[in-house]
C-alpha cells in the first residue's frame, strides 16, 4: 500500500475511503441510471454525460494539501461527481430544474459561476450543485448509508467545458499572478467563447419561432406567404396535400401506397423555379388532370400493386416541365435530383416525354 505522507487524521480518512470504494461505485452506478432517466424524462439533448470516483492518489494529494478542514470523509463533497454537459445555456437551466426536483440539494455549497464575475470580467462558467439521493427517489436496503453521501454535480454547456479544458491544460487560474498580456488573451478569448454561447442559444430561439410562425400560416392556408425550404415543405406535406391525388391514381391498378420520402423534391422545386407554397398549390390546381391522365397511360396496362406516395407530385412535375419547355433536359434533371446522376436518367426522361407526347396536354 503506497505511503503518500499524510498525518495520521490524513491517514485515517484515507482509509476510511478505501473501505467505503465499494459504497461510491454504488453511487455512481445509481447515479448514472437515474440521470439517464431524468434527461429521458426532461426530454434534453445532451451533449455528453461523464461521472468518475477520485482516485486515490488525488484524494490523497488533496489531504496533504487541506486534509485538516475535513472532520471526516462524508465532508468531502468531490469524491464522487458527475459532469452534464449541454449544447444551450438555457438547457443547463433546464437539467438544473430536473436535478432540483430529484435530488436534495446543499444549498450553501452550491456554486452558479456564471453569476460570479464582474462586468468587465470572463472566464469559467458552470453551475456546481452539491447533492444527496433522497430515500424518496431511490434507496438501497443493502447500502443504506448511500443516501448520507454528498456529491458534485456540474452542469454546463459544450463550449464552457472546452474552456475549462482549456484553462486545466495550459494550468491557467485567473487567481494566480499572470503576466498581464496573457491574462488579457485568455480574457478576450473567454468573452469570444461566452459570446458565442450566447449567439447559439439566440439562433437556436430564433429559429424555433421561425417554425412555429410558418407551422400557423400552413395551418391557416396563407400558403403565399409562406417561402418554400426544408421546414415548411415538412409542416405542408404533414397536411398531405396529394393525397387526393395519390388515391386516384392508385384506384387505377387497386395499388396500395407506400410512404416515400419528398425531400428530394426540394431541389426540383428549385430547378422549377417554385419559391412558395403557394407555388406548388397552384402548380397542383393547374395541372392535376394532366397528372392523373399521364399516370393512366403509365399504368393502365400493368399490374402494378405499389406506389411511393410522392407518385402524385412526380407527376405533377412531369407536367410543369413539359408545359413550360423545359423537355427531356428538364427531365433529365429532375431524375438527378431525385434517383441521383447515372446514365439511365436519360432512358428514363425519355420514355416519360414519349409517353406524354401522346396526350393532349402536351398539344395545348
Amino acid at each position: 500500500m503506497e505511503n503518500y505522507g499524510l498525518d495520521l487524521h490524513g491517514e485515517m480518512l484515507l482509509e476510511e475511503y478505501r473501505q467505503q470504494l465499494p459504497l461510491y461505485k454504488r453511487l455512481m452506478e445509481v447515479m448514472k441510471s437515474k440521470t439517464a432517466e431524468i434527461i429521458k424524462e426532461g426530454e434534453l439533448t445532451v451533449a455528453s454525460m461523464e461521472f468518475r470516483i477520485k482516485e486515490e492518489a488525488s484524494l490523497a494529494g488533496k489531504l496533504q494539501r487541506k486534509g485538516s478542514k475535513y472532520g471526516t470523509l462524508r465532508d468531502i463533497t468531490d469524491i464522487f461527481g458527475g459532469r452534464i454537459i449541454m449544447y444551450y445555456n438555457e438547457d443547463v437551466d433546464r437539467v438544473a430544474s430536473f436535478v432540483e426536483s430529484k435530488l436534495e440539494i446543499d444549498w450553501p455549497n452550491s456554486v452558479d459561476k456564471r453569476k460570479m464575475h464582474e462586468v468587465d470580467s470572463f472566464g469559467y462558467n458552470s453551475l456546481h450543485y452539491i447533492c444527496r439521493i433522497p430515500k424518496t427517489f431511490f434507496y438501497d436496503p443493502e447500502y443504506p448509508d448511500l443516501n448520507d453521501i454528498r456529491f458534485e454535480i456540474q452542469m454546463r454547456t459544450a463550449l464552457q467545458h472546452v474552456w475549462s479544458a482549456i484553462q486545466h491544460d495550459i494550468g491557467y487560474k485567473s487567481e494566480i499572478e499572470t503576466p498581464k498580456e496573457y491574462h488579457r488573451m485568455l480574457s478576450r478569448l473567454a468573452g469570444m467563447m461566452e459570446l458565442a454561447d450566447d449567439e447559439f442559444s439566440r439562433i437556436r430561439n430564433s429559429i424555433a419561432d421561425y417554425r412555429r410562425r410558418m407551422q400557423n400560416l400552413v395551418l391557416n392556408g396563407q400558403l403565399e406567404e409562406v417561402a418554400l425550404d426544408g421546414d415548411t415543405f415538412l409542416s405542408y406535406v404533414a397536411m398531405h396535400p396529394f393525397d387526393k391525388l395519390n388515391r386516384k391514381i392508385a384506384a387505377i391498378t387497386q395499388a396500395e401506397i407506400q410512404e416515400s420520402t419528398f425531400i428530394p423534391y426540394l431541389t426540383v422545386f428549385r430547378q422549377l423555379d417554385i419559391k412558395t407554397l403557394g407555388d406548388v398549390e397552384r402548380m397542383m390546381a393547374n395541372y392535376f388532370d394532366d397528372a392523373y391522365q399521364l399516370a393512366l397511360f403509365q399504368l393502365g396496362s400493368t399490374d402494378i400493386d405499389i406506389l411511393a406516395s410522392t407518385v402524385g407530385l412526380q407527376n405533377l412535375c412531369f407536367v410543369h416541365i413539359l408545359k413550360t419547355g423545359r423537355g427531356i433536359p428538364g427531365l433529365v434533371q429532375m431524375f438527378d435530383a431525385i434517383n441521383g446522376r447515372m446514365p439511365q436518367n436519360e432512358d428514363l426522361a425519355r420514355m416519360v416525354f414519349e409517353q406524354a407526347a401522346r396526350l393532349s396536354f402536351m398539344n395545348k
